[in-house]
């Protein structure tokens, strides 16, 4: 087990300055140059603090609770959790989960939560609309994820969804393509609403007039297919963007039945980055990448800075998507990336 002392003699300063940086309280005390050192040694050394010891000093529990809604509905709750734990477990902390869809009431699965004495909630209800944050939960440290409300009360952490819009549309343009049609959600959702946005600011900029006649707003199954053929028929685009990964289904299918080939006729790009979906699909579909994992990973590092009160010397993985610092404005919002694969005309 790697203790202080030997990150101290690695990096040859004592066990209290190694004390100070490990528990952030190295601002104003240690020298900033210092204190990077020292985590970049603890890290290296696989440096853990003893969580117990921290709990006696600090009356704290070193425990995080994370409430999510509609986990069957959202199935990426799973790599959010991921992220949060990842980020935890460098920090010093745990995380334990709890989910309610209905069968046991929110309130129920946070009473127990709160018997075990947690130090900050981290909250989701990844529905893309506008919720309120369950009173039970105000009164401590709280985080969200992927959760819009009516005020900016708490920290949110959520995705770009202007900018998806914006760079899948610009991805196309850049590829020569000149009629991009919108394939969205016929739900009245935050995410359709601002990916449209960014869809129609990316064409302005473009010079490339915006067609109302290239948006189909479609659910799912026969209707869905029906609107797409159409589109297709009547307006012949030469690119689709498409809400979802699943959407996109509906335009390789109403291709194939054309005898138009994605990749060769027509450019296809979706959203989500869903395995079963893009991986499966002939061509492989570009996609955009949702950034949940990284979501849940900002959302702890953001929680613990309010529980220690200290924002600084946090470090974010080099191998994830550029985060936000922690002191962005709220919501603060990641940059999504773009999976090429091989749906778009080259």
């Amino acid at each position: 087990m790697v203790t202080m002392k030997n990150v101290a003699d690695k990096a040859g300063v004592s066990i209290s300055t190694v004390s100070l940086v490990m528990n952030n309280h190295d601002s104003g005390r240690v020298k900033t140059e210092i204190a990077a050192k020292v985590r970049k040694i603890a890290n290296e050394l696989g440096y853990r603090p003893n969580p117990m010891a921290r709990s006696l000093r600090t009356s704290k529990t070193s425990i995080l609770g994370f409430v999510a809604e509609q986990i069957s509905s959202f199935p990426y709750v799973a790599k959010m959790l991921q992220g949060a734990q990842d980020a935890a477990s460098k920090l010093g902390y745990v995380v334990l989960f709890v989910t309610s869809d209905g069968s046991t009431s929110q309130e129920e699965q946070t009473a127990a939560l709160q018997r075990y004495g947690m130090d900050g909630f981290l909250y989701s209800q990844p529905s893309s609309q506008v919720t309120e944050v369950p009173d039970d939960l105000v009164h401590y440290p709280l985080v969200l994820i992927a959760t819009n409300t009516v005020d900016n009360r708490f920290p949110i952490v959520e995705s770009s969804e202007f900018d998806i819009g914006y760079d899948a549309t610009k991805r196309l343009i850049d590829s020569g393509a000149k009629r991009i049609a919108y394939i969205g959600n016929c739900v009245p959702t935050i995410a359709q609403a601002t990916r449209l946005e960014g869809y129609r600011e990316m064409l302005y900029k473009a010079g490339i007039p915006f067609d109302d006649n290239l948006l189909a707003n479609v659910s799912h199954n026969d209707e869905a297919l029906n609107a797409v053929e159409h589109l297709i028929e009547t307006q012949h685009p030469d690119a689709f963007f498409c809400y979802d990964d699943a959407r996109a289904w509906y335009v390789y299918e109403c291709a194939a039945r054309m005898g138009l080939s994605v990749g060769r006729d027509i450019s296809v790009i979706g959203v989500g980055d869903d395995k079963t979906v893009s991986d499966t699909f002939t061509p492989k579909l570009t996609t955009i990448e949702l950034p949940y994992y990284e979501m849940g990973y900002w959302a702890v590092c953001k929680l613990v800075s309010l529980i220690e009160k200290q924002s600084e010397g946090v470090m974010f993985p080099k191998d994830l998507i550029p985060l936000p610092p922690l002191d962005s404005p709220i919501p603060a919002r990641i940059h999504c990336r773009l999976i090429e694969n091989e749906s778009i005309v080259s």
